[in-house]
């Protein structure tokens, strides 16, 4: 999901941290997990999982995007996410490390740092950072 205008919200760390705190806090509210997630400077990238029958990623998406634009705006008295996002259902014989891959390394292709374990944008609900890179490391790359 990107920002307004695509504006670089997220180069300022505080602002990134707290929607980091966000959307973990919500994840946890509506019973899904954070697989792999990475704040760009104007967009954001996550992978979640529903932990049980009744979890819906579209209410979690929209609660997220709910609290973290309502904080935004009543800090910067402007909206923080552009209309609507992309959206895909991964299946079964999708490769789940493959779209992980692509989030974690989203920062090193964007030139942004060199290794993306210096990236403090980052991060998992489910795995220790170190896990989710290495195992990215591993993985063949996307195309």
């Amino acid at each position: 999901m990107c920002t307004v205008g695509r504006r670089n919200y997220f180069s300022d760390l505080v602002l990134g941290e707290q929607a980091v705190a966000q959307l973990l806090s919500t994840a946890a509210r509506w019973g899904v997990e954070i697989i792999a997630y990475c704040f760009m400077p104007d967009h954001l990238h996550v992978l979640v999982e529903g932990m049980s029958e009744q979890a819906n990623s579209r209410k979690f998406t929209d609660a997220f995007r709910q609290v973290s634009g309502f904080h935004f705006k009543q800090a910067h008295e402007t909206r923080l996410w552009q209309e609507g996002y992309f959206d895909h259902v991964l299946r079964k014989e999708d490769a789940t490390i493959a779209v992980v891959r692509y989030i974690v390394l989203n920062p090193v292709r964007a030139g942004l740092c060199a290794d993306a374990s210096a990236y403090p944008l980052l991060g998992s609900s489910r795995y220790e950072l170190s896990d989710v890179l290495s195992a990215a490391d591993w993985y063949p790359p996307l195309g």
